[in-house]
């Protein structure tokens, strides 16, 4: 009998439409930035509003998808999780990375609304996905089979310390001028992202050092400063992306 396995074909049943320009700065796990909105577009031919009926009635949804940005890239049975400073290796099934043999994620969202005019999708927050995101399943969270009282997780045991977040005059000025023009809280929604404090934690501080990151059609810039002794995330300003 032979032994070589099938294989399965797997293809995008809808594609994520998020603030996230780019990789670096996205929370590492969704509901970190709850705030954060996202739509879900059905593609075709799965684009029917039938398949979304009843959905209305769940709190949350699952969200598999297909880590697009590294899925041509070989993997490795070991990683070294950024939560852990980027010194430490761990089975890569231990881990949630992106480099994985097939490249799938998991997330659980708040579903928001779901939409059926004038094409089906869904508007879901607390996202942690890049825009474009291929996805390949949707299911309803389940609460009394899905949340498990018991669990734990010693390596990942509670939520990682948040970081100040602080915006200067010029970037809160920027903010107020983004939510006047697009009705978006910017400032509060980069309080959540920034939080998470994106740096490698491997990274020494630099007050010197200018961060940046891709956030709907801007760009957001930061660097770390002293403050009373701790370390502060400062925004610097938020100016629109060259075209």
């Amino acid at each position: 009998m032979s032994t070589e396995q099938p294989g399965y074909h797997i293809e995008p049943i809808a594609f994520v439409r998020s603030p996230y320009r780019e990789k670096f700065g996205i929370p590492r796990q969704p509901q970190l930035a709850p705030d954060v909105e996202a739509i879900i577009e059905l593609a075709a031919p799965y684009d029917r509003g039938e398949a979304l009926t009843g959905l209305e009635q769940s709190s949350h949804i699952w969200l598999q998808f297909i880590f697009h940005h590294t899925a041509d890239k070989a993997w490795k049975p070991t990683v070294r999780p950024p939560r852990l400073g980027g010194n430490r290796r761990l089975g890569v099934f231990a881990t949630r990375a992106t480099h994985r043999p097939n490249a799938l994620g998991l997330s659980v969202v708040k579903l928001l609304e779901v939409i059926t005019s004038p094409s089906p999708a869904l508007r879901i927050s607390g996202c942690d996905l890049l825009d474009g995101t291929p996805i390949v399943d949707i299911k309803p969270y389940i609460p009394y089979v899905d949340r498990v009282e018991e669990a734990h997780n010693l390596i990942a045991s509670e939520a990682p310390a948040l970081i100040e977040v602080a915006l200067s005059e010029r970037a809160k000025e920027d903010c107020a001028r983004f939510e006047q023009n697009r009705g978006i809280a910017l400032a509060k929604l980069l309080r959540q992202i920034l939080a998470q404090d994106p740096k490698p934690a491997y990274q020494p501080f630099n007050e010197s050092r200018i961060y940046g990151m891709k956030l709907f059609d801007q760009n957001v810039t930061w660097r770390y400063r002293q403050n009373n002794q701790q370390w502060q995330l400062w925004v610097v300003a938020i100016s629109p992306l060259e075209a």
